[in-house]
């Protein structure tokens, strides 16, 4: 491994963590005044598409763990812009559904992604440049999605350890010995 590779300069996790962080804020001053955060936009967002959804769904499709989106579903129902009730085919799902000021919300929000666009574009002078990085970003999204489904099925067969299980595939490289 080369001095290089560690440089946080080199890094694309910095980028892509960065870049998100900064894109999430970009929103605040659009979702602060409707009083709710961006991973609540985020479950609005697939619920303006289709309501009533289970939750497992709704998880699904923003690739989050039930215990990340419980908590985050009992907020929105604290504040009233969503429901969550038994499922009538098996009354261990739950349903959500949006409430009417969840319904509401839409006409509030609709503006949003135009506005943001707007605001990326004056930055950057360039939409269709960042337009093109969408099929781009998809693609490592479901790269990264199969490497995380497969650390999953490597945890289950016991090998528990990614950084030792990646230095000996390293090593080995090295030596000439390909994994």
């Amino acid at each position: 491994m080369t001095v290089e590779q560690m440089k946080l300069e080199n890094q694309l996790c910095f980028r892509l963590y960065t870049a998100a962080r900064l894109t999430m804020g970009a929103y605040h001053p659009y979702l602060d005044p409707l009083g709710i955060t961006y991973p609540q936009y985020l479950v609005l967002l697939v619920l303006w598409e289709k309501d009533k959804q289970p939750v497992m769904d709704i998880a699904h499709k923003l690739l989050l763990d039930s215990n990340t989106i419980t908590p985050l579903l009992q907020r929105m129902e604290k504040s009233m812009l969503i429901n969550r009730t038994k499922g009538k085919e098996d009354s261990r799902q739950r349903i959500v559904s949006l409430t009417e000021k969840g319904r509401a919300m839409y006409e509030l929000a609709q503006h949003i992604p135009n506005c943001l666009r707007n605001d990326v574009t004056l930055k950057t002078g360039d939409e269709e440049e960042i337009l093109r990085m969408i099929p781009i970003l998809d693609k490592l999204i479901d790269g990264l999605k199969q490497t995380n489904l497969n650390e999953k099925i490597i945890n289950l067969h016991g090998r528990r350890n990614a950084i030792a299980s990646c230095g000996l595939h390293s090593k080995q490289q090295e030596n000439g010995n390909d994994l």
